[in-house]
Protein backbone atom coordinates (compact mmCIF):
# COMPACT_ATOMS: atom_id res chain seq x y z
CA UNK A 1 0.00 0.00 0.00
CA UNK A 2 1.28 3.44 -0.89
CA UNK A 3 0.03 6.83 0.31
CA UNK A 4 0.51 10.30 -1.13
CA UNK A 5 -0.23 13.50 0.82
CA UNK A 6 0.01 16.95 -0.71
CA UNK A 7 1.50 19.56 1.61
CA UNK A 8 0.35 23.17 1.88
CA UNK A 9 3.11 24.30 -0.52
CA UNK A 10 2.11 21.78 -3.18
CA UNK A 11 4.84 19.22 -2.49
CA UNK A 12 3.86 15.55 -2.55
CA UNK A 13 4.73 13.54 0.56
CA UNK A 14 5.01 9.83 -0.16
CA UNK A 15 4.86 6.83 2.15
CA UNK A 16 4.81 3.10 1.63
CA UNK A 17 6.04 1.68 -1.68
CA UNK A 18 7.27 5.05 -2.98
CA UNK A 19 10.81 6.26 -2.56
CA UNK A 20 11.07 8.19 0.71
CA UNK A 21 10.03 11.83 0.60
CA UNK A 22 10.46 13.80 3.83
CA UNK A 23 7.65 15.65 5.57
CA UNK A 24 8.31 18.89 7.43
CA UNK A 25 6.29 19.09 10.64
CA UNK A 26 6.19 21.34 13.68
CA UNK A 27 5.06 20.05 17.05
CA UNK A 28 2.63 22.42 18.72
CA UNK A 29 1.46 22.76 22.34
CA UNK A 30 -1.88 21.43 23.51
CA UNK A 31 -4.71 23.61 22.10
CA UNK A 32 -6.07 25.91 24.81
CA UNK A 33 -8.57 28.27 23.16
CA UNK A 34 -9.34 31.17 25.50
CA UNK A 35 -7.56 29.42 28.41
CA UNK A 36 -3.82 28.75 28.52
CA UNK A 37 -0.58 27.07 29.54
CA UNK A 38 0.96 27.93 32.92
CA UNK A 39 3.97 27.19 35.11
CA UNK A 40 5.00 28.23 38.61
CA UNK A 41 8.04 27.87 40.84
CA UNK A 42 6.80 27.52 44.42
CA UNK A 43 9.03 27.97 47.48
CA UNK A 44 7.76 27.30 50.98
CA UNK A 45 8.49 29.40 54.02
CA UNK A 46 10.70 27.95 56.76
CA UNK A 47 8.98 24.77 57.89
CA UNK A 48 9.31 24.18 61.62
CA UNK A 49 10.80 21.02 63.10
CA UNK A 50 8.59 18.04 63.73
CA UNK A 51 6.27 18.14 60.74
CA UNK A 52 4.18 14.97 60.59
CA UNK A 53 4.99 12.41 57.92
CA UNK A 54 3.47 13.10 54.48
CA UNK A 55 2.74 16.72 55.30
CA UNK A 56 1.16 18.58 52.36
CA UNK A 57 3.27 21.48 51.12
CA UNK A 58 1.47 22.36 47.84
CA UNK A 59 -2.22 21.83 47.07
CA UNK A 60 -3.92 22.35 43.69
CA UNK A 61 -7.68 21.80 43.86
CA UNK A 62 -9.58 22.18 40.57
CA UNK A 63 -13.04 23.70 41.09
CA UNK A 64 -14.20 24.60 37.57
CA UNK A 65 -17.39 22.75 36.61
CA UNK A 66 -16.93 22.36 32.85
CA UNK A 67 -13.24 22.70 31.97
CA UNK A 68 -10.17 20.58 32.70
CA UNK A 69 -6.64 20.95 34.06
CA UNK A 70 -3.85 18.86 32.48
CA UNK A 71 -0.84 18.38 34.77
CA UNK A 72 2.30 18.18 32.63
CA UNK A 73 5.07 18.17 35.26
CA UNK A 74 5.67 18.25 39.00
CA UNK A 75 9.31 18.50 40.14
CA UNK A 76 11.27 19.03 43.36
CA UNK A 77 13.93 21.64 42.59
CA UNK A 78 15.81 21.81 45.89
CA UNK A 79 15.37 21.70 49.65
CA UNK A 80 17.46 23.48 52.26
CA UNK A 81 18.12 22.81 55.94
CA UNK A 82 17.87 26.40 57.24
CA UNK A 83 19.34 26.58 60.75
CA UNK A 84 18.65 23.52 62.90
CA UNK A 85 20.04 20.23 61.58
CA UNK A 86 17.90 17.23 60.89
CA UNK A 87 18.78 13.98 62.49
CA UNK A 88 20.46 11.82 59.88
CA UNK A 89 17.84 9.86 58.01
CA UNK A 90 15.57 9.32 55.03
CA UNK A 91 13.48 11.89 53.19
CA UNK A 92 10.53 11.44 50.83
CA UNK A 93 8.72 13.80 48.46
CA UNK A 94 5.69 12.61 46.51
CA UNK A 95 2.73 13.83 44.45
CA UNK A 96 -0.70 12.33 45.10
CA UNK A 97 -4.13 12.68 43.52
CA UNK A 98 -7.32 13.52 45.45
CA UNK A 99 -10.98 13.17 44.47
CA UNK A 100 -14.21 14.46 46.10
CA UNK A 101 -12.24 17.55 47.20
CA UNK A 102 -15.12 19.74 48.33
CA UNK A 103 -13.42 22.07 50.87
CA UNK A 104 -10.07 23.83 50.35
CA UNK A 105 -7.11 23.08 52.57
CA UNK A 106 -6.06 25.53 55.26
CA UNK A 107 -2.90 27.28 56.43
CA UNK A 108 -0.03 28.64 54.36
CA UNK A 109 -0.80 31.21 51.68
CA UNK A 110 -2.90 31.20 48.52
CA UNK A 111 -0.68 31.25 45.42
CA UNK A 112 -0.99 34.54 43.51
CA UNK A 113 -2.78 33.78 40.24
CA UNK A 114 -4.32 37.13 39.22
CA UNK A 115 -3.80 38.17 35.58
CA UNK A 116 -1.11 38.30 34.13
CA UNK A 117 0.51 35.80 36.49
CA UNK A 118 1.81 32.36 35.40
CA UNK A 119 0.76 32.44 31.70
CA UNK A 120 3.40 31.34 29.18
CA UNK A 121 1.97 33.80 26.62
CA UNK A 122 0.44 36.61 28.69
CA UNK A 123 -0.92 38.60 25.73
CA UNK A 124 -2.98 35.70 24.40
CA UNK A 125 -3.78 33.45 27.37
CA UNK A 126 -6.40 33.92 30.03
CA UNK A 127 -5.73 34.01 33.75
CA UNK A 128 -5.58 30.57 35.33
CA UNK A 129 -8.88 29.21 36.65
CA UNK A 130 -7.25 28.32 39.99
CA UNK A 131 -9.19 31.10 41.73
CA UNK A 132 -9.34 28.94 44.87
CA UNK A 133 -7.68 25.79 46.13
CA UNK A 134 -4.07 26.62 45.14
CA UNK A 135 -2.06 26.83 48.37
CA UNK A 136 1.61 26.82 49.45
CA UNK A 137 2.95 26.02 52.92
CA UNK A 138 4.65 28.73 54.97
CA UNK A 139 5.77 27.51 58.43
CA UNK A 140 3.93 24.18 58.69
CA UNK A 141 2.14 21.59 56.59
CA UNK A 142 -1.19 22.62 55.08
CA UNK A 143 -4.49 21.48 56.55
CA UNK A 144 -6.02 18.76 54.39
CA UNK A 145 -9.44 20.26 53.67
CA UNK A 146 -12.19 17.79 52.76
CA UNK A 147 -11.06 15.27 50.15
CA UNK A 148 -10.34 11.63 49.44
CA UNK A 149 -6.65 10.92 48.91
CA UNK A 150 -5.63 8.11 46.61
CA UNK A 151 -4.07 5.17 48.43
CA UNK A 152 -0.81 5.40 46.45
CA UNK A 153 1.11 8.42 45.10
CA UNK A 154 1.59 9.10 41.39
CA UNK A 155 5.31 9.85 41.72
CA UNK A 156 7.98 10.06 44.41
CA UNK A 157 11.65 10.57 45.19
CA UNK A 158 13.64 9.27 48.17
CA UNK A 159 17.07 9.87 49.69
CA UNK A 160 19.00 10.58 52.87
CA UNK A 161 20.12 13.74 54.68
CA UNK A 162 23.03 14.28 57.06
CA UNK A 163 22.87 15.71 60.57
CA UNK A 164 24.52 18.98 59.46
CA UNK A 165 22.93 22.43 59.72
CA UNK A 166 22.63 24.81 56.75
CA UNK A 167 22.91 22.25 53.99
CA UNK A 168 21.34 22.31 50.53
CA UNK A 169 20.02 19.24 48.79
CA UNK A 170 18.94 18.42 45.26
CA UNK A 171 17.31 15.00 45.14
CA UNK A 172 19.16 13.78 42.02
CA UNK A 173 22.51 14.08 43.76
CA UNK A 174 21.27 14.14 47.39
CA UNK A 175 23.73 16.37 49.34
CA UNK A 176 25.06 19.15 47.10
CA UNK A 177 26.93 21.73 49.19
CA UNK A 178 27.37 22.94 52.74
CA UNK A 179 27.07 26.69 52.13
CA UNK A 180 25.54 27.42 48.72
CA UNK A 181 23.90 24.97 46.35
CA UNK A 182 25.39 23.78 43.09
CA UNK A 183 23.26 24.27 39.99
CA UNK A 184 20.99 21.36 39.21
CA UNK A 185 17.64 20.47 37.66
CA UNK A 186 16.11 18.79 40.68
CA UNK A 187 14.06 15.69 39.99
CA UNK A 188 10.71 15.04 38.34
CA UNK A 189 7.97 13.50 40.45
CA UNK A 190 5.62 13.43 37.47
CA UNK A 191 6.32 14.09 33.77
CA UNK A 192 4.33 11.91 31.35
CA UNK A 193 5.81 11.37 27.88
CA UNK A 194 2.71 12.32 25.90
CA UNK A 195 4.54 11.84 22.60
CA UNK A 196 5.14 8.20 23.53
CA UNK A 197 1.48 7.67 24.39
CA UNK A 198 1.60 8.23 28.15
CA UNK A 199 -1.42 9.91 29.74
CA UNK A 200 -1.12 13.01 31.97
CA UNK A 201 -3.19 13.63 35.09
CA UNK A 202 -6.38 15.40 33.96
CA UNK A 203 -8.34 17.12 36.72
CA UNK A 204 -12.10 17.63 36.59
CA UNK A 205 -14.21 19.47 39.19
CA UNK A 206 -13.21 18.78 42.81
CA UNK A 207 -10.14 16.78 41.88
CA UNK A 208 -6.59 17.86 42.64
CA UNK A 209 -3.01 17.06 43.49
CA UNK A 210 -0.85 17.59 46.57
CA UNK A 211 2.93 17.61 46.92
CA UNK A 212 3.86 15.99 50.24
CA UNK A 213 7.05 15.42 52.22
CA UNK A 214 8.44 13.31 55.01
CA UNK A 215 11.76 14.42 56.56
CA UNK A 216 13.76 13.40 59.64
CA UNK A 217 13.11 15.04 63.00
CA UNK A 218 14.45 18.33 64.43
CA UNK A 219 15.38 20.20 61.23
CA UNK A 220 13.99 23.54 60.03
CA UNK A 221 13.85 23.76 56.24
CA UNK A 222 12.44 25.13 52.99
CA UNK A 223 11.68 23.44 49.68
CA UNK A 224 11.12 24.59 46.09
CA UNK A 225 8.95 22.96 43.43
CA UNK A 226 8.10 23.43 39.74
CA UNK A 227 4.58 22.76 38.41
CA UNK A 228 3.51 22.94 34.73
CA UNK A 229 -0.09 22.64 33.57
CA UNK A 230 -2.60 23.54 30.86
CA UNK A 231 -6.28 24.46 31.14
CA UNK A 232 -8.62 23.31 28.35
CA UNK A 233 -12.29 22.97 27.45
CA UNK A 234 -11.92 19.35 26.30
CA UNK A 235 -9.31 16.59 26.32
Amino acid sequence: MAIQVQGAGGSIIEAGAFAAEGMHSILKPQDYGALGHYRAVLTTGTIGAGMAALGELVQMRWVDTTRFCIIFEVSVLEFFNVATAWTSGRFLFDVILSTAWTVDGTGGNAVAVTDPQLQLRPSAMGATLFSTGFRLATTAALGAGTKTLNTLPMGATYGRVDAVAVKHHIPQSNVVATVSPAAGPGIELLHPDIGAGEHPIVLAQNEGISIRATVPATGTWTASFLVKWCEVTAF
